[in-house]
């Protein structure tokens, strides 16, 4: 598993991740947001106090994401951006 080792939180519920194998990306958690466990978040400066911590990223009330997730979720994101492009090019 990779360790997340900087985590900044951005405007729109994004943060700016770099993991200890050289993975950098924005990690977006606004699709999280609507979970139980997740609601604090939807307090802006509470989103902000997330950090490193446990090969993932951490709130205060112990609200977490594993790096497993994170990277998945960047990386996906590409991945559906770079489809996206494609089908728009693709003749209909």
């Amino acid at each position: 598993m990779d360790t997340i080792i900087q985590a900044i939180p951005l405007a729109d519920f994004r943060i700016d991740i770099v993991t200890r194998d050289g993975v950098r990306g924005i990690f977006d958690v606004k699709p999280y947001l609507g979970g139980g466990a997740f609601k604090d978040l939807c307090d802006v400066s509470y989103f902000r106090l997330v950090r490193p911590a446990h090969h993932g990223i951490r709130w205060p009330n112990e609200q977490d994401f594993s790096a497993d997730t994170i990277v998945w979720d960047m990386q996906n994101k590409y991945a559906d951006s770079a489809l996206s492009l494609n089908d728009a090019t693709l003749p209909h």
